[in-house]
């Protein structure tokens, strides 16, 4: 069969199947949106930094640990963007816009905030990427800018990834306020 005689096959087949259309990419003219948080333990003292990266898939958190307690830790997204000491109780529940229930492995949820939980080794440094498919840093409704902002939390202990409404993740260790 004559090459020329497919294009009008796969223009017809783009048209019925729109994923069989090339992705849309980024271009320079529309960067990406970024945002970053300092996390701090309850006397101040910075344990880390996080960059996040809006994507198509949703926000990519680059988290660079140092002087954590080893072993596994919650992580999440809260809803208020405040970390005030010593309990961080101030970052509010969970980011959750679309009022799910808590929990990776919970019927009815996860909420929009939650993430797997992070392995601390043994000399307490961990650099890690989560993504977040939930959340966005554009404007709307899964926005982390929404009118009371939000934060990012290391908890005590990890995620049982089904308890309502923390996963019995212990107490806040770390808190840091997302800003742009």
């Amino acid at each position: 069969m004559n090459r020329l005689a497919l294009i009008p096959v796969l223009v017809s087949l783009a048209s019925v199947y729109p994923s069989a259309q090339a992705p849309a990419t980024q271009t320079s003219a529309t960067p990406a949106l970024t945002a970053r948080a300092t996390l701090k333990d309850p006397q101040g003292k910075t344990l880390g930094e996080a960059t996040l990266r809006d994507s198509a898939a949703g926000v990519l958190v680059k988290l660079d640990l140092v002087n954590v307690p080893p072993g596994p830790h919650a992580f999440h997204i809260h809803a208020v963007g405040k970390c005030e000491a010593p309990d961080f109780m101030t970052a509010g529940g969970h980011f959750n816009p679309a009022t799910m229930k808590h929990g990776l492995l919970a019927t009815g949820g996860p909420h929009a905030g939650d993430m797997p939980n992070l392995f601390v080794p043994a000399d307490g440094k961990l650099s890690v990427e989560v993504l977040d498919p939930n959340v966005t840093l554009a404007s709307g409704a899964k926005s982390l800018f929404d009118a009371d902002g939000s934060a990012l939390v290391l908890h005590a202990t990890a995620d049982d990834y089904t308890t309502d409404p923390a996963g019995s993740a212990g107490a806040r260790i770390a808190c840091g306020v997302v800003s742009r």
